[in-house]
């Protein structure tokens, strides 16, 4: 049975109907995962969520371990990946309170690890379509289905961080041709890819960023009370996709699922024997 992994808030833990909640520490050679992971059942489907920022948002988006939360999530079971991020919009058109079900990313971080893979084990995977669209289009029904505000497909720019943008960047990502900006799902979309997990992104729009005549800083108090409003749609709309997505047949006609299978470049002669040990859950179907 596929599993749903759920990377995300707090707030979207409180599920009504999900039953056989427990917290269970995973480990990665990769590090320490944001948090532990919580496990539970909605009906006869199995879920597990991850804190990104851990409980109590502990952890800044530059310093979140992504590696080790992807591994984390690999070796828990997931197969499939829905992240729920705060982002500002880049249009008009895109309030406070929408959802955009993204389908692209420009990744502009400067000091993440951004792969599995390195020296004594060469991979390169395809990110020209980073986002599974079988998931987004079942996000998109699912939201048009609930009447929540919408838009299937949009870019996303994922900055560094902490600090928001300047005037200058938040013009300079409208001219990029970008939707939204945010600063948390870059690598984490690459590393799914690599992971062979089906990824989607939910993007809740907080705010306009500061290029709106009306909006020329963004406040933190003002992005918190969105949150606090977009969180019960968010889980609506996570509590309605599950059994959507239970439903799924396997394989991912997209390849998501399939994504290493031409991605090696190392002979397995010259493969670092401790690098292929540390990707036992993640490459591991490939490298066996």
């Amino acid at each position: 049975m596929p599993m749903l992994g759920i990377v995300g808030g707090t707030g979207l833990y409180d599920l009504e109907g999900l039953t056989e909640q427990h917290w269970r520490r995973i480990d990665s050679p990769f590090g320490k995962p944001s948090d532990e992971l919580l496990f539970g059942r909605l009906g006869d489907q199995p879920i597990v969520f991850l804190p990104r920022h851990g409980r109590g948002h502990k952890i800044p988006p530059h310093e979140i371990n992504f590696l080790a939360n992807i591994d984390a999530l690999k070796r828990a079971g997931a197969t499939s990946l829905i992240s729920v991020s705060a982002v500002g919009s880049l249009r008009a058109e895109l309030p406070p309170g929408m959802f955009v079900m993204v389908d692209q990313f420009i990744d502009r971080t400067l000091r993440r690890p951004k792969t599995f893979f390195g020296t004594g084990l060469v991979g390169h995977v395809s990110m020209a379509h980073p986002t599974c669209r079988r998931l987004v289009d079942e996000l998109a029904g699912t939201a048009a289905e609930l009447a929540l505000p919408h838009q299937r497909g949009g870019t996303y720019l994922v900055m560094e961080g902490p600090q928001f943008s300047s005037l200058a960047e938040s013009r300079m990502h409208i001219g990029l041709g970008c939707d939204v900006v945010g600063m948390t799902n870059m690598p984490e979309a690459k590393l799914a890819r690599e992971a062979e997990l089906c990824y989607a992104t939910v993007a809740m729009v907080t705010d306009f960023d500061c290029w709106h005549p009306d909006h020329d800083h963004v406040q933190v108090s003002h992005v918190i009370e969105v949150m606090h409003a977009n969180s019960a749609n968010a889980k609506r709309l996570v509590q309605q996709i599950i059994p959507r997505i239970a439903k799924l047949a396997t394989p991912c006609p997209h390849g998501c699922d399939r994504a290493l299978e031409q991605a090696i470049l190392t002979a397995p002669e010259a493969r670092d024997p401790e690098l292929v040990r540390r990707l036992d859950a993640v490459a591991g179907r490939v490298l066996r």
